[in-house]
């Protein structure tokens, strides 16, 4: 019993990570009608970004504002002008196309400029051990854990409990009626863009500790990210957490009592079983969306 509640919270620390990155797919769905598969390169390059800032001797917080600040201009203004405003009139497939190349492009990029080795990453929360009832757990698991929720939670109250989030789905939902209403459209498209990119940045800070920062840490997670905010509900904030943490105990669960070469399996099968019998996910809700 020791050992599955082990295994237990494990896969609840990893799969927050995965909630982290799948919060992204579901806010630029929600208020923008935008789908980023390069929604894990979003998170790797920012993981470059502050080792690069750490190397010139600024500290790791430092060096996570500075890449905050980065980020927006770069993950969300420049995303926003250079690939989202020319493509998005045309539908969502364009789209779609030009974030799954972008993504190769950053990934060869990284390795090209950067390097194609594993490199390791500070902890935020440092190396702590606990026990409790037989159960080790680690300060950073903890830690990942509840920023994780608790960032889901503030993206969801920003959505649903203000004016400017609701205003972004609104321009989600029917960008005509939202320019009738007096929304400033291509303000809250930039809003959205930029509250993703302060959201990997964030993600980064917390994931890249576990994964070490690698050129492609960002197709792995990606992939996992979009199979649970599919679980969870792609319209749903709250969904991502929930989508996030089953994949990670699932894949916990399955590596350690079935066998380690079903773990990267078990999300698919999850995503092809929710796919299947309810499309719009665990919490997700049926929407029309004019597109």
């Amino acid at each position: 019993m020791t050992d599955f509640f082990q295994l237990l919270f494990s896969g609840v620390a990893t799969g927050s990570i995965y909630a982290l990155a799948a919060l992204g797919f579901t806010l630029l769905w929600q208020a923008s009608g935008t789908i980023n598969f390069a929604q894990g390169e979003f998170v790797m390059l920012p993981a470059f970004t502050m080792l690069a800032f750490s190397a010139f001797g600024l500290p790791l917080p430092i060096a996570f504002i500075v890449t905050c600040v980065v980020g927006v201009v770069v993950l969300g203004w420049g995303f926003k002008r250079g690939i989202a405003d020319p493509l998005l009139r045309h539908g969502l497939m364009p789209i779609v196309v030009a974030t799954i190349g972008l993504s190769i492009a950053m990934r060869n990029g990284v390795r090209a400029g950067y390097s194609a080795e594993a490199h390791p990453f500070p902890s935020l929360f440092g190396e702590a051990l606990f026990n409790i009832g037989g159960v080790t757990i680690t300060a950073a698991d903890v830690g990942t854990l509840v920023l994780a929720l608790a960032l889901v939670l503030g993206t969801q109250a920003l959505l649903a409990k203000t004016v400017t989030g609701r205003a972004m789905q609104a321009v989600a939902q029917n960008t005509e009626s939202a320019t009738v209403l007096g929304i400033n459209v291509p303000r809250m498209v930039f809003y959205t863009f930029a509250v993703n990119a302060l959201l990997a940045c964030a993600a980064a800070l917390l994931v890249t500790p576990t994964y070490l920062a690698k050129f492609d840490m960002g197709e792995g997670l990606g992939n996992k990210a979009f199979f649970a905010a599919i679980i969870g509900g792609f319209n749903n904030s709250r969904g991502a957490l929930l989508g996030g943490i089953i994949v990670g105990v699932a894949e916990n669960l399955a590596a350690a009592y079935v066998s380690p070469a079903y773990k990267d399996a078990v999300a698919l099968v999850l995503f092809m079983a929710v796919i299947l019998f309810k499309p719009e996910g665990l919490m997700g809700k049926k929407e029309m969306r004019k597109v």
